[in-house]
């Protein structure tokens, strides 16, 4: 799959040599994606795009520099190196740079095993156009809906491939297709609206898009009527449709980058209880037909399964090789690159542990309070945890959900919010962040 583009890396590095560097890598994407938009039962957008991004990092000593480019020319490739050798020359020293010893890298140089790409092949653009018409009409088809804001299909597939000068070559492919469908209820300040939106690397693992259609339609339709809630404290349950924010701000705190800058409310809790006992934070990232499993990071590190948190205590942060040498620690193959910038840390596969109630027994369980199924603009202070975001969703009563609600913000402190966090056990096995539904005690709610 990436037979192009190693050639292609090679050439840059090549370059990279004549030109000066002590060292380099490179990186090249190709990719192919297809978008269809239809909307009152007509092809609204047809988008085909297609196209090669290369990227070179060379290091001098303990400088560097990154350039990129779409044009693989013999001279623009010579251009880029020059180039970026004279950038590194004037760069200021970072005495963290560098690439991966030879004997640290990964021994698995492509993807085989872990199913990343359909076996279906690309899909007819009239294929996808059928899907976006049907998910349409089966949402109005549902009495109540006024129209259909969109209805999407999509398919892309990708190849990238790395190298560098420490001996390091690989690469793979994965593509993915997509389904959504927004619909819309009432009329003028009495519209409310909602969604439903799939993907998956099979197209064949996707749902029916009628299914699509009508559970867009019915989110919707559950949406009339709503109101701001009372002001005050109540417990709140994240839908699974927005729980994995909460763990990614987790992530967010555990990161390399931010650690090592000491801007992370978690900065110093390695060893600490931050979650539940009972809960963990699995990272997978070589886990089957995922999104964004990988055999290696983007410093050609070998990727595997590890617990950032365990038990409920933190044990890992999330590094690259230079956040890792920052804080005096090896990487933990978390490297992701684009073309234009060098490697930074960032988690792949996230699974938390699931709880033993389904989300509806949480909801009689919290009595009274907000559940939570979307959430719009956020002020989150990544040194104190510090968490105010703006909310829709429901309301309820007696445990159970009584009317829709809108406008309004909730608010807490990530610590005490992840320290009693209590999971349901819907989480979509699919997804690249597995994470049930899950209920937190005790949060402000500004309403009415």
């Amino acid at each position: 799959m990436t037979d192009t583009l190693a050639p292609l890396t090679e050439a840059l590095l090549d370059a990279a040599r004549k030109a000066g560097a002590e060292a380099a890598d490179a990186l090249a994407i190709e990719g192919r994606s297809l978008a269809i938009d239809v909307r009152a039962g007509q092809l609204e957008q047809a988008e085909r795009a297609e196209g090669v991004e290369i990227g070179l990092r060379v290091l001098i000593g303990r400088r560097q520099a990154c350039v990129s480019a779409s044009d693989t020319r013999p001279d623009t490739l010579h251009e880029m190196a020059a180039r970026a050798v004279a950038m590194a020359r004037e760069a200021p020293e970072d005495p963290h740079v560098g690439l991966a010893d030879a004997d640290a890298l990964s021994a698995l140089r492509d993807a085989d095993g872990l199913e990343l790409i359909d076996p279906a092949g690309d899909p007819a653009p009239a294929a996808l156009e059928d899907a976006a018409r049907t998910a349409e009409a089966a949402a109005l088809a549902i009495e109540g809906i006024s129209m259909v804001e969109s209805a999407s299909a999509g398919w892309g597939w990708q190849a990238v491939h790395m190298a560098a000068s420490n001996g390091f070559s690989g690469g793979y492919a994965r593509t993915g297709s997509s389904l959504s469908c927004v619909a819309i209820t009432g009329e003028g300040t009495g519209m409310e609206r909602d969604w439903c939106a799939e993907s998956r690397i099979f197209a064949a693992d996707l749902p029916g898009p009628d299914d699509i259609g009508r559970r867009a339609a019915e989110r919707t339709l559950a949406r009339r009527g709503a109101r701001k809630p009372p002001t005050g404290a109540w417990p709140v349950l994240f839908d699974e449709r927005v729980a994995a924010s909460l763990i990614g701000h987790l992530l967010a705190a555990v990161n390399g980058t931010a650690v090592a800058r000491g801007a992370s409310w978690l900065r110093d809790a390695m060893g600490a209880q931050v979650l539940p006992s009972g809960l963990s934070v699995i990272e997978d990232p070589r886990a089957v037909r995922l999104a964004a499993s990988r055999p290696f990071d983007g410093e050609g590190l070998p990727t595997a399964r590890r617990a950032i948190v365990e038990d409920g205590v933190l044990r890992s942060w999330v590094l690259d090789l230079a956040t890792g040498r920052q804080l005096g620690l090896p990487s933990t193959a978390n490297a992701a690159r684009g073309t234009s910038a060098p490697p930074a840390p960032a988690p792949g596969n996230i699974i938390l542990t699931p709880g033993r109630h389904s989300r509806e027994a949480l909801i009689a369980e919290m009595g009274r309070g907000l559940v939570v199924t979307s959430m719009l603009g956020a002020s989150i202070n990544p040194t104190t945890g510090d968490y105010s975001r703006g909310a829709a969703g429901f309301w309820v009563e007696g445990g159970e959900v009584v009317h829709a609600v809108n406008e309004c913000t909730i608010a807490g402190n990530l610590r005490d919010m992840l320290h009693g966090l209590v999971p349901a056990n819907d989480a979509r096995a699919h997804a690249t962040r597995q994470v049930p539904s899950l209920l937190v005690d005790g949060l402000t709610i500004a309403g009415a």
